[in-house]
């Protein structure tokens, strides 16, 4: 299957943002390359750096089974109010370490504060959840890494492929 049958939300986590302080430019980023996929972006919300309220809004979108692709920007550094990577880990039901890890690697070779990228992926229900950086360039040096096997991740997740082979 293509990603045209596929549905995302994008959620972009910044407190100045939210204010109105901050034009995002990572969430539009993220959206513009899903839809150049072939995605329908179903969703795109701006929230604060909160805990509560990003759990809040990730289980809503993967229980009312809003979308099959998550992907967040920002929060996920080392600042006090970085807390995406917290919300995620307390809303999945299984993690899938290797996106984040290449993710990581991929970042590692351009620059090295990638090091303190604390970024996670993983499953609730069938929905994929990725965290993302928050600069736009990180959003798209990102995507490139992992987008690719989104379709058939998402295919066996939804069910509408049984076949794991390589």
């Amino acid at each position: 299957m293509s990603e045209q049958g596929f549905r995302a939300a994008v959620v972009t986590m910044s407190d100045k943002g939210y204010r109105g302080e901050r034009i995002d430019t990572s969430g539009p980023a993220i959206m513009e390359e899903l839809k150049k996929r072939g995605y329908q972006v179903v969703e795109y919300l701006l929230i604060p750096d909160d805990l509560e309220v990003i759990t809040y809004h990730l289980r809503k979108l993967c229980d009312d089974e809003v979308c099959d692709l998550i992907i967040t920007t920002g929060g996920t550094g080392c600042a006090p109010r970085d807390v995406t990577p917290e919300a995620t880990k307390s809303v999945i039901e299984k993690e899938i370490p290797g996106i984040a890890e290449a993710i990581r690697y991929q970042s590692l070779q351009i620059t090295p504060k990638a090091m303190l990228g604390r970024g996670v992926a993983g499953i609730r229900n069938r929905t994929m959840l990725v965290n993302l950086p928050g600069s736009e360039k990180a959003v798209r040096e990102s995507m490139e890494v992992f987008l690719d096997i989104m379709p058939h991740a998402l295919d066996t997740l939804t069910g509408r492929s049984s076949d794991c082979s390589r």
